[in-house]
């Protein structure tokens, strides 16, 4: 055989991509939040505590305590089809594999469906090679490195695995940016613009990022570039955390008390954007739209809004197709 027909033979191997979210419970009721919890805040990468103190409290307190809370909020924003994040995720899986033409599977670290589930998918289809992309601009050891860790768990047990590809990040892409301001744009030309823009990010803790964690780096660059694609004065935009939890410190500053603060200085009207959010969800529809709008409008605030993530816009999907071609070249 030639070296020419080698070559040929080996870029002609089919490829496919597993796109990976954090996941969602399967139903919104006490049981299946609990399961779902469950396996999140069992993950070494989320919680990094002694499982010997770790579990009692976990298991002893926290779980029977914010499951039928959580539930109850899942069931303020659940939609016809489900989920919201797992919803938009399956548009999204099917506008990418139309827009590209390969094999498109969602795998979610936690829940269904599982990262061992999108991989199988994909070996059934004949992928011998897979870009997997978590859906994480921002890159995190509580997200993006717990994508790879279950990657190399759920394929631990198989004798034969696949070539992959990983991306790690994309906070700085000028797809990802500018599909972010075009968001906000078209927001603006159907709302009015708003006095401010405050870019609202999932939170970390902070001693995660004294210990090398370059997640607040990552939103702070996304934060400046957006900034500077919209033309926004940096006094009338700014960045926050969302979604604290425990009593450990936590990146700052912190999204409720920001927003209050931004009331009380005689902000009218404001906007949030979500940026680390790839699509909606139980921190963006109920966090933010509905607590922080309660927030904002008692503190003295007069208009709120949440920008919606990127879900499956034409741009979003313009960006991880984008994404695939740069990771997958040679394949």
């Amino acid at each position: 055989m030639s070296e020419q027909s080698i070559d040929n033979n080996i870029q002609t191997r089919p490829y496919g991509v597993l796109l990976v979210n954090l996941g969602t419970p399967d139903e919104a009721t006490p049981a299946g939040v609990k399961r779902f919890l469950s396996e999140f805040l069992h993950d070494h990468r989320v919680v990094d505590m002694n499982r010997w103190l770790w579990c009692p409290i976990l298991h002893g307190v926290i779980l029977p305590i914010r499951s039928p809370k959580v539930a109850k909020l899942y069931q303020s924003v659940w939609m016809d089809d489900g989920s919201p994040l797992m919803v938009y995720s399956k548009r999204q899986q099917q506008a990418l594999s139309e827009q590209l033409g390969v094999p498109v599977e969602l795998g979610m670290t936690y829940g269904n469906p599982s990262m061992l589930d999108g991989l199988d998918a994909l070996k059934r289809q004949g992928c011998e090679r897979v870009l997997v992309l978590p859906l994480y601009p921002q890159y995190s050891r509580t997200t993006t490195a717990a994508v790879f860790d279950k990657v190399a768990k759920v394929l631990k047990a198989r004798a034969d695995i696949p070539e992959l590809r990983f991306v790690n990040h994309y906070y700085d892409h000028p797809g990802y940016i500018a599909a972010l301001a075009e968001s906000v744009e078209s927001f603006w030309q159907q709302n009015g613009k708003a006095d401010y823009l405050l870019c609202s990010f999932h939170g970390i803790p902070k001693r995660y990022a004294d210990h090398g964690d370059p997640y607040p780096q990552h939103c702070n660059g996304t934060t400046a570039l957006l900034a500077e694609k919209l033309g926004m004065p940096r006094e009338q935009m700014s960045m926050s955390y969302q979604s604290i939890f425990g009593r450990e410190e936590w990146l700052k500053p912190y999204t409720e008390g920001t927003i209050r603060e931004l009331a009380q200085k005689g902000v009218k009207r404001l906007d949030v954007i979500c940026p680390a959010f790839s699509v909606d969800c139980l921190e963006t529809l109920e966090e933010i739209a509905e607590g922080c709008k309660e927030v904002f409008l008692e503190a003295g605030g007069e208009s709120f809004n949440l920008i919606p993530c990127l879900n499956d816009n034409p741009a979003h999907i313009d960006l991880m197709a984008s994404l695939v071609q740069q990771h997958s070249q040679g394949w």
